[in-house]
């Protein structure tokens, strides 16, 4: 199996071997804060920095190419699994879609005809705000979810030309989206007040927080087996998760109709480093935490183990993600 970690700084390529991974940096002082693995070419690995734009890797991480992206500020990137188009998302908030795998891309402006787009605003900086987050249906290549934060999660059915503005139900401080690989219609979202999902490809949302004490939820996964099982990081505030304090993260993991039940097994609850990545993939969950470590599940959390990392270590961790066989 293969990850790529973002760290901040740069990007790490880890390759298990044995019971130990392999760890190799790239990209140093790159500024490197989001990722997207191409899921039909497991060589192709796309990173966006907040500073310096798109790069993209067509052997495994050794070389980057800048995709010279229109904007410089980079914090989402998304791969369509139906027809590969890639998608970026900056800060201010603009949308681009490439259909060459970054070699020209297209404005999608629509995105910012929508009537809430006045009220768009990121706390920390609010005279902003950025797209945190696109999701690209897995099921049909013109269904798209994108997340502003902070404004709303939009939904666009015809590939970014119209879009419908924030979606009732869901959380309009969006930080994580994800649909079910297997089970058309079916999405989750972590945001800033809790969790939410929808049963109708993203028309309307539905709240699921109960059984949490922390609801300021980040990360999100899905089990790809099981549409009704999935799982959230969630930590007290946004001071507590994103500041030098204490997280008192807790890993989450709802099944069914049922209440969010906390995650141990090994696991130390609550966690002293935020979660800021939850990956399902290939009969484990990883849990990527903001200092650094790697955590591994194979039995949908119940128990876990501490990924022991071979060569340069992980100075940090924003995003982590999984380059399919």
């Amino acid at each position: 199996m293969r990850l790529y970690a973002a760290t901040g700084d740069g990007i790490a390529r880890l390759e298990e071997s044995g019971e130990a991974w392999t760890v190799e940096l790239s990209l140093l002082g790159s500024g490197a804060q989001c990722l997207a693995a191409d899921p039909n070419d497991p060589a192709t690995v796309y990173a966006g920095s907040r500073v310096g734009g798109v790069r993209r890797t067509r052997d495994e991480g050794r070389n980057w190419a800048d995709c010279a992206l229109p904007e410089p500020a980079v914090f989402s990137l998304a791969v369509s699994p139906v027809d590969g188009v890639l998608y970026a998302g900056t800060e201010p908030s603009r949308l681009f879609r490439s259909g060459d795998r970054g070699e020209t891309w297209r404005p999608l402006d629509a995105l910012l005809e929508l009537p809430s787009r006045p009220s768009w605003s990121f706390p920390p900086r609010p005279w902003t705000s950025h797209v945190r987050w696109i999701a690209p249906s897995p099921h049909d290549g013109d269904l798209l979810l994108v997340g502003i934060e902070l404004g709303g999660l939009m939904r666009s059915d015809d590939g970014g030309a119209s879009w419908e503005d924030h979606r009732p139900g869901a959380q309009r401080d969006v930080h994580a989206l994800a649909w079910h690989p297997g089970v058309p219609g079916r999405a989750y979202e972590a945001g800033g007040g809790g969790a939410a999902f929808s049963v109708d490809a993203g028309e309307t949302w539905q709240p699921a927080d109960d059984g949490r004490d922390r609801n300021y939820t980040w990360s999100v996964a899905v089990d790809p087996d099981d549409p009704d099982c999935w799982y959230v990081s969630a930590s007290t505030g946004p001071f507590a998760a994103h500041g030098r304090r204490d997280p008192q993260a807790v890993l989450y993991r709802r099944r069914g109709k049922g209440a969010w039940r906390p995650l141990g097994g090994g696991l130390p609850q609550p966690l002293p480093s935020m979660p800021y990545a939850l990956v399902a993939a290939e009969g484990r969950l990883f849990a990527g935490l903001a200092d650094g470590q790697i955590w591994a599940s194979d039995d949908r959390g119940d128990s876990w183990t501490a990924l022991r990392l071979h060569d340069d270590a992980l100075p940090s961790l924003v995003a982590l993600v999984h380059a399919p066989d």
